[in-house]
């Protein structure tokens, strides 16, 4: 089976390229190891920007679908210390450029805007190898197997693709999240719901913090995050959800108990999300025929741009390639050259929460952060 771009990977970046391509008129071929769009839930909140976000998403023709997908109110922002005290608050007054959707329903969105048979669903990537020429094969667990004269890895913090252009692998950064939700939360848990107002919340102190997004149908989405080894969270056995709250929630003991709630209360199994990330510098030598998006180029710990990044990228990408349609390599090399600055600046400054955290007074620092006027939310 022979394709010309072959893109692996169906989330935001790797649907965005396969998109834009497809307005100019270019087939391509997306590979997803999930088996269908509903296999698993997609994540949290995500605040798409202005300057680079939305820029992608008007490129992909989409600009008014996104627009339909906005939750009013969620570019709220409160801090509160320990003992539940408002130290700041920035209400939404709907003129931010930092709109709020879910990350599952813009997926569908782009998913949505493809001609049928775009994707591919249960092709898991089972090895990448050169053939020479631009050209590379690519073989599935399933048995299958594709030859292509364009490869794209946009298939994210442990990409298959990646190691035909690079050695380097992710690090852990000595952060993680652990991920808990309440439900209904207005009706069953009105404490917390107050406590998070109706956007995100933070509350840090030193090496750690409770972190929580009102979502859509009044979920409370919660991401404690702690400075802990790996091996302390491998202790920890996250399918006793009881326990595995309880373990969490006792680092956080004598704080407030509308905070502590979103931990101890969890309508689900805890969640580990061990926070990995590549150099800000991380890039390569040109490689015919292959090149990488989104978290599989530039992985950095959770900052507000990740998703923007890789829309950004998709766009960037498909956009390079249209305009080189007879010289492929000019396309990659211009494009990838570009990647390469922004996202390194990108990450070096979304560094700068990690560093308040690491801190003796975070909250006051976080306060100052989102006073700044190009200051990010964080999103996991």
């Amino acid at each position: 089976m022979n394709t010309s771009i072959t893109i692996i990977g169906a989330g935001l970046g790797g649907l965005t390229l396969a998109r834009v391509l497809h307005l100019h008129g270019i087939t391509s071929i997306v590979y997803e190891t999930e088996p269908s769009a509903e296999s698993r839930a997609q994540g949290g909140m995500l605040d798409i920007h202005d300057y680079n976000g939305q820029l992608a998403l008007q490129d992909a023709g989409l600009l008014t679908q996104f627009q339909e997908l906005i939750l009013e109110g969620r570019q709220a922002m409160r801090v509160l210390s320990p003992d539940g005290s408002l130290l700041f608050e920035n209400p939404d007054d709907g003129n931010g450029g930092r709109p709020e959707v879910q990350r599952g329903e813009l997926r569908q969105m782009l998913l949505d805007s493809l001609p049928a048979g775009t994707v591919r669903w249960g092709y898991k990537v089972a090895g990448v190898r050169s053939l020479g020429d631009g050209r590379h094969e690519v073989s599935f667990a399933n048995g299958g197997t594709v030859i292509t004269h364009f490869l794209v890895g946009a298939d994210g913090a442990w990409s298959k693709v990646r190691p035909l252009l690079s050695t380097v692998t992710p690090r852990y950064s000595g952060m993680s999240y652990v991920e808990t939700f309440l439900f209904d939360a207005g009706v069953r848990h009105p404490a917390s719901a107050v406590a998070v107002g109706t956007g995100q919340m933070g509350a840090p102190v030193q090496g750690k913090a409770i972190m929580a997004h009102r979502e859509r149908h009044d979920t409370l989405h919660t991401y404690a995050m702690l400075a802990k080894p790996l091996e302390w969270f491998a202790d920890i056995d996250f399918t006793d959800k009881a326990k595995a709250s309880a373990r969490i929630a006792d680092q956080f003991a004598g704080w407030a108990p509308e905070l502590t709630a979103l931990i101890t209360d969890s309508d689900t199994v805890p969640l580990w999300r061990p926070l990995h990330a590549l150099p800000n510098e991380h890039r390569w030598q040109r490689v015919p025929g292959v090149s990488l998006i989104g978290d599989a180029a530039h992985l950095s710990i959770p900052n507000g741009e990740g998703a923007n990044l890789a829309l950004y990228d998709g766009a960037e990408l498909a956009k390079a390639i249209a305009l080189h349609a007879d010289d492929l390599e000019t396309a990659l090399h211009q494009f990838e050259q570009a990647m390469f600055e922004r996202s390194a600046k990108v990450a070096a400054e979304g560094e700068k929460f990690y560093e308040l955290l690491a801190g003796e007074d975070p909250a006051w620092g976080m306060i100052d952060m989102f006073q700044e006027p190009d200051a990010n939310h964080l999103e996991a």
